[in-house]
Parts: C-alpha cells; sequence; structure tokens
C-alpha cells in the first residue's frame, strides 16, 4: 500500500503507452504483415497487457486507425495555389504511405473495412473526414470533388503497394501529380 506521502501513483507509469504501442503496431504489422500483426503480438512488442490496449481501442482496427493518424499527422497544406496545394498534399500522402508499416498498416486496415461497416466507419470519420475538411477549407472545394481527389490518390498509392509491395517510386508520383493536377486544379 502507497504511504500517503508517496507522490506516485501505485501500478505501472502510463505515459508513453500509446507511443510505445503506435510503434509496436507498425513495426509488427511491416515484420508480419497485417493479418499476422495481432493485438496480443502488438501489447507484446509494446511491453504492455493486451487488456492494456483493448482499455484504449476496442479492436484492431481502430488502433490501427489511431496509429495511421498518428503516423500521417496533421495535413501540411502549403501551396500558392490550388494546383501546388494538391501536388505538395500527393507527395505528402505518398512519403507517409512510404513509411515502414504506415502503407502495410493503411492498406489492410482498408481491406478489412470493405467487410466490416463498424470499420469503415471508423476510417471515415476518424481518419477520411480531418483531412477531408482540410482540404475542403483550403481548396475551396466542395466535399463530393474532395473525396473523389482522395480516393484516386489514396487508392494509387495503396494499389502500388498491394500490388509490388513496395511504395511508389518519386518519378511515378511525380506522374501522378501530372495526371491529377489539370483534372482538380482546374475547375
Amino acid at each position: 500500500m502507497p504511504s500517503p506521502n508517496s507522490a506516485k501513483p501505485p501500478g505501472r507509469p502510463r505515459t508513453g503507452v500509446n507511443d510505445a504501442v503506435f510503434a509496436a503496431t507498425l513495426s509488427t504489422v511491416q515484420e508480419l504483415g497485417y493479418a499476422r500483426a495481432t493485438v496480443e503480438r502488438i501489447a507484446a512488442a509494446a511491453g504492455v497487457a493486451k487488456s492494456t490496449v483493448y482499455r484504449r481501442w476496442p479492436s484492431k482496427g481502430a488502433l490501427i486507425v489511431d496509429c495511421l493518424l498518428d503516423a500521417f499527422g496533421p495535413a501540411p497544406l502549403k501551396g500558392a495555389g490550388p494546383a501546388e496545394l494538391m501536388s505538395s498534399t500527393i507527395h505528402w500522402i505518398a512519403r507517409k504511405i512510404a513509411e515502414p508499416g504506415v502503407g502495410d498498416a493503411f492498406a489492410g486496415v482498408f481491406s478489412d473495412a470493405v467487410s466490416d461497416p463498424a470499420l469503415r466507419e471508423i476510417l471515415s470519420t476518424r481518419l477520411q473526414d480531418p483531412y477531408r475538411l482540410a482540404l475542403q477549407e483550403a481548396l475551396g472545394e466542395p466535399e463530393h470533388r474532395v473525396l473523389f481527389f482522395i480516393d484516386v490518390v489514396v487508392g494509387v498509392l495503396l494499389h502500388r503497394m498491394g500490388m509490388t509491395g513496395e511504395p511508389m517510386a518519386d518519378a511515378d508520383v511525380d506522374a501522378l501529380v501530372d495526371m491529377v493536377l489539370p483534372h482538380f486544379a482546374a475547375r
């Protein structure tokens, strides 16, 4: 029993648990693949109990979505106009998907969401909506056009990962920008 003068609460310190779990998630997904990266394996790699993970995230899919939010961070919406902003956004997404474990985690959770309506809702509201809203505001575009932009860019990048196991090469990202901009940057 802790003494009344004890400065530390009983139990393990909780600071850094999310960071440890997110790092373990990406490394486990990279090492074992999405399907074999179970919550139990992720928890072991993070050095925490499986119950610690499940207290924070109700499912592997919810964990992966929050891990991706952490990995992507806020969108760096930079550019002098719509074309420059979209170009920098495409390059940013491509770089993030190329980070170790990120593309694998993204593709895996996206694939699971096809047959899981609850996970689709989590992906839509927690992962896609914040970026969609930021792009809508920055571009002054309606929701349907921004959603189509996200679909085209992310779809192509994840397709490449799925077909080759590798992120898209820089030259191909530049070609993607050249193909996408005439449609989206011009009104």
